[in-house]
């Protein structure tokens, strides 16, 4: 299994994506989602993607557009360390709502969860 994109951003085409895979995802927290994603990609000025690792972990990356040589590479980086912190909680809650919903490991959990409380 390989990376999977939960949403994206593009500041060159003012569009935003949310995969359609992972609507499971509290309204809250897809909204949330969105607006990192959408402010993120604006103030970089690049594609700003938030997804998942093969164990659930949430990666972050940008992709520049093709014909901006000038982009701050350190800067983005360092802009993601800062939404690393800043939204910690959020990243957490993501990454166990991945694993308990999305992986078999997590679906065999909830299944004998759900049958000890019969």
């Amino acid at each position: 299994m390989e990376k999977q994109v939960l949403a994206a951003a593009s500041f060159e085409t003012q569009k935003y994506f949310f995969s359609p895979e992972f609507l499971g995802v509290p309204e809250e927290i897809q909204e949330e989602i969105r607006m990192v994603c959408v402010l993120t990609a604006e103030k970089l000025k690049c594609s700003f993607i938030i997804g998942f690792e093969e164990n659930g972990t949430v990666y972050f990356e940008t992709v520049r557009p093709e014909d901006e040589f000038n982009f701050d590479e350190i800067g983005a980086e360092l802009e993601i360390k800062q939404l690393q912190r800043t939204k910690r909680e959020l990243w957490k809650a993501l990454q166990l709502w991945y694993v308990v919903f999305c992986t078999e490991e997590g679906k065999d959990m909830a299944k004998e969860i759900l049958s000890k409380q019969k």
